[in-house]
């Protein structure tokens, strides 16, 4: 059963102003715009309020009233900056949180509640803590998006709708608590139509004609029999686990016990699915409201708890639980197939080795970065840059063999470097040459290997690659580009031997 929270920060702006500056506390200011050539006010205060200040009221008939009036100018995208940020706060709560312009949120809490012991623990925690934050908000569940909106502004009873009572709910409540438009509620209320019991019986026809179809659409989606979607604020992860804490975790052990419990219930999630994970987050909800998340990756697809923990580990020291952690999410965005087969051939006595390395490059990985690590297969070139690309897996096969019978640098540059070089004879290699600054004087040689262009891709003159060796014993691996008795031959270093 489909259950939403509605909730409306009833002054949002200027609570944030107060937060910020809490001497404004009991101060009452507005915030306000210029339209038409006047100041106006487009939010008010609760002290301000409370003297009879209103949104939309000239800024000097507001001063004219409360003398002491201090007006700020309006910030026009606050309201919704505050909105998402109060939005992704509110995923510790339930995973769909929408926003409801302008001072609004909708939490989609089906099945969420029972974690915190019922709705109506669930309603006094997220109201306590946004008030302790110091917004004042108003809070209602009910089974429609439509119904926890309306009781959330309008309501004079509990926030607490049972379910199947959302028409109850909302007989007593007046026109604009349907989300109507200004227009039609000025038609309802000229008409003497005060509260949605006086006008919910009429014939639909009769209202249609009257009021239009948007009426009968609002009224609809607040008794349910008509579907309401929300827009999350952030996409729902298929493979996501959350713990909620009764106590805040502090300590490194409580946060260790509860990535176990997270990890154990996603991979027999994932074991149900023949899946396995490629990518995997921990997102950290602090009680202040910060939010610390670590990332791992494997360089295959696994549901070994164990192993996943270990790459969790070696992150975890960098988390700041200060007032302690209230809520655990664990996210894997990226998921692959993994059958039973495939992980029992994986795991068997042949394959032990392909594992170990597997896992090593994890563990590297989340030391060191996944960036740095890289696999090689060889590619049908002759061009040396061209003839190795990057493999995309550790189960991808090459499609050709390395080539073993003429010897490569352990080191090859991904692009050639042009060097200065001294050559004693036209067709001979350097007897010096100038890299990086340096001088190497060559004491060995080998060469040349001549290799052409592969004209198909790309036009251009052939390489004379040589094998040099210094004095200090370092070996280099050099070509010129071209004919030796061209005018200016030029001379480039490509790799480096061991």
């Amino acid at each position: 059963m489909a259950r939403y929270v509605a909730i409306w920060f009833r002054y949002l702006t200027t609570d944030w102003f107060t937060i910020r500056k809490p001497e404004l506390k009991e101060i009452p200011f507005v915030l306000a715009a210029p339209k038409h050539g006047r100041m106006i006010v487009q939010a008010a205060s609760l002290p301000a309020c409370t003297k009879g200040i209103q949104q939309g009221m000239v800024v000097a008939d507001a001063r004219a009233i409360v003398p002491e009036l201090q007006v700020f100018p309006e910030q026009p995208t606050l309201a919704e900056k505050l909105l998402k940020k109060l939005a992704e706060w509110c995923l510790r709560c339930t995973p769909v949180v929408g926003v409801d312009l302008p001072d609004g949120l909708i939490l989609d809490v089906s099945g969420c509640a029972h974690l915190w012991g019922g709705e109506r623990a669930y309603l006094k925690d997220i109201h306590g803590k946004l008030t302790g934050y110091g917004y004042h908000v108003r809070i209602a569940i009910a089974d429609t998006i439509g119904t926890a909106w309306a009781v959330s502004r309008y309501g004079k009873i509990s926030g607490l709708i049972p379910p199947h009572q959302q028409l109850q709910a909302l007989l007593p409540l007046p026109p604009a608590a349907l989300r109507l438009e200004q227009a039609v509620v000025e038609k309802l209320l000229k008409l003497g139509l005060y509260k949605i019991e006086s006008f919910i019986n009429i014939p639909r026809a009769a209202l249609r004609r009257r009021f239009g179809t948007s009426m009968l659409t609002r009224l609809d989606q607040a008794l349910g029999k008509e579907i309401e979607v929300i827009s999350p604020v952030r996409p729902i992860e298929p493979y996501q686990e959350r713990l909620p804490c009764p106590e805040p975790i502090r300590s490194i052990t409580g946060i260790e016990i509860a990535l176990k419990k997270l990890l154990e219930a996603l991979c027999t999630r994932l074991t149900k699915e023949e899946k396995g994970l490629r990518a995997c987050v921990l997102k950290c909800f602090r009680m202040d409201g910060n939010i610390q998340q670590v990332q791992i990756g494997t360089t295959r697809p696994s549901r070994n708890v164990l192993h996943l923990f270990k790459l969790f580990e070696l992150k975890l020291s960098g988390l700041e639980p200060a007032l302690g952690f209230e809520l655990f999410l664990l996210e894997a965005p990226v998921v692959e197939a993994l059958s039973v087969i495939q992980e029992a051939i994986w795991n068997s006595k042949e394959e032990t080795n392909n594992e170990v390395i597997a896992e090593l490059l994890d563990r590297i990985a989340g030391k060191i970065g996944a960036t740095a690590i890289h696999r090689y297969l060889p590619e049908e070139h002759y061009i040396p840059e061209r003839s190795i690309k990057l493999a995309a897996s550790l189960q991808e096969q090459p499609l050709t063999t390395w080539s073993s019978d003429i010897p490569r640098p352990l080191q090859l540059l991904s692009v050639p470097e042009e060097i200065n070089v001294m050559v004693a004879i036209p067709d001979y290699p350097p007897s010096l040459f100038h890299y990086k600054g340096a001088v190497h004087r060559v004491s060995k040689a080998d060469g040349p290997e001549r290799i052409e262009q592969e004209w198909w891709l790309q036009k251009g003159e052939y390489r004379d690659y040589y094998c040099v060796e210094d004095e200090e014993g370092r070996r280099y691996w050099l070509f010129r580009l071209g004919h030796y008795d061209s005018r200016e031959p030029k001379w480039f270093v490509h790799g480096f031997y061991a």
